[in-house]
């Protein structure tokens, strides 16, 4: 974030450092977050590790969540795929940038059940259903020729009816163990507030942290 000219007395605690409730502070951000976003407010940069502990990290978009957690969806037989069902942990953060705020979520990961999945994936334009059965996620591709003949060929495939879910293809739920709030501050003193818990049946502790 740039500096800022303005003066340190508007660097306050914010109705945000008062709050008790991370899921509903954060239902307050992303709404505030459509608002104000030019393109996909939901998206969020996912940090996953593979086997030799090496991190990796991309964008997706978030589908869906409520107090169980933050849910996507993935080819599970892709690189992050693989790598979420090994190490069954990831971390997100959203950055807004319009607000000058930032969502951190670190946690276990599980996978939502067959009827959640399914729900969502009737949900896609047909095109994207066509798209889960296609593509060999994160897999050497010959050329776009290649692609575009799978794609062919399942939309021949499911060409009347209903497309079923591919069995490799599902959602995540990141279950948060800890969940951080930032907002940007003059001269870089930002707010930051970390709501943590042992595990997912215990009560949140909050702490201010120092910027």
């Amino acid at each position: 974030m740039t500096d800022s000219n303005t003066s340190p007395k508007e660097l306050t605690n914010g109705d945000f450092t008062e709050s008790s409730k991370p899921f509903d502070l954060f239902r307050e951000w992303l709404e505030d977050a459509g608002e104000s976003e030019i393109n996909d407010p939901n998206a969020l940069s996912l940090a996953t590790v593979d086997p030799d502990g090496l991190p990796n990290v991309r964008m997706v978009l978030l589908k869906g969540f409520d107090e169980r957690g933050f849910v996507f969806y993935t080819n599970f037989e892709s690189a992050k795929g693989r790598e979420l069902l090994s190490a069954g942990k990831a971390a997100m953060c959203f950055h807004w940038k319009s607000l000058r705020r930032q969502v951190r979520i670190r946690g276990p990961i599980v996978q939502v059940d067959d009827t959640e999945a399914d729900e969502y994936y009737q949900s896609r334009a047909r095109g994207s259903r066509i798209g889960a059965w296609a593509s060999k996620q994160s897999r050497p591709l010959e050329s776009r020729f290649a692609l575009e003949k799978e794609v062919a060929k399942f939309t021949a495939k499911f060409a009347i009816g209903e497309i079923p879910r591919p069995d490799h293809w599902s959602g995540m739920r990141l279950v948060p163990t800890s969940i951080e709030f930032w907002h940007d501050r003059p001269f870089r003193l930002h707010d930051r507030v970390i709501f943590t818990r042992a595990s997912i049946d215990e009560g949140w502790a909050k702490d201010r942290l120092y910027p």
